[in-house]
């Protein structure tokens, strides 16, 4: 595969910067597009639905079109390199898996990682570092596709698409908030930020 893509310096560029992360990213968005058949969605006509907040979930905005703002990008918060991908128009779907074992790279390129991240690289490390990066990249983008993940198609029901909702006035703090994400207190409609939760649900 070739970073000499538009897509690709699209994603790079609303990331900020390239690295091995938004490289799986996009790896998943292209495998996800090929097999359900589909293109960048103008509107929901694709849903998905990822397991993390890395790097990779910016490369998987822009080349899919599943936004939060669309409501067709949905945060399953579980810490895995795990996406799903379900298509309005022909109802498939899958979940691709991605291998935590193309993550281990060589314990010298992964110190030098360490010290860039703390800051302590010199200008030779850095530079170095680069380099280490840059043949990691390449080694993802070109691994077999079931070397890179799991791949399987999954029965998937399709979440209603967006709806608008009337936002509702906190009686406490005086801003607004979408009536679905208010709550009742004491008689007053509150949001979210100003509800007092009550439970007495304890773990032993």
């Amino acid at each position: 595969m070739s970073f000499e893509t538009d897509e690709w310096r699209r994603a790079a560029e609303f990331h900020g910067h390239v690295c091995m992360g938004l490289t799986i990213g996009y790896r998943v968005a292209k495998i996800a597009l090929a097999a359900l058949k589909e293109r960048r969605a103008p509107d929901e006509e694709l849903i998905a639905v990822v397991e993390n907040d890395a790097c990779g979930v910016d490369a998987i905005m822009v080349m899919t079109g599943c936004t939060p703002g669309k409501g067709n990008f949905i945060f399953r918060d579980t810490g895995k390199n795990v996406y799903t991908f379900g298509s309005r128009n022909s109802g498939k779907a899958i979940r691709i898996s991605v291998n935590g074992d193309i993550f281990k790279g060589s314990p010298e390129g992964r110190a030098l990682q360490r010290k860039v991240i703390d800051g302590s690289a010199t200008a030779e490390e850095r530079a170095a570092y680069e380099r280490y990066r840059d043949e990691q990249m390449n080694r993802i983008m070109d691994l077999p596709e079931e070397e890179f993940a799991a791949i399987r198609e999954v029965d998937f029901a399709v979440p209603g698409k967006a709806r608008l909702f009337a936002s509702v006035k906190c009686s406490n703090c005086g801003e607004y908030a979408m009536e679905p994400r208010t709550r009742n207190q004491d008689g007053n409609v509150v949001c979210l930020d100003c509800f007092e939760d009550y439970t007495r649900t304890i773990k032993v």
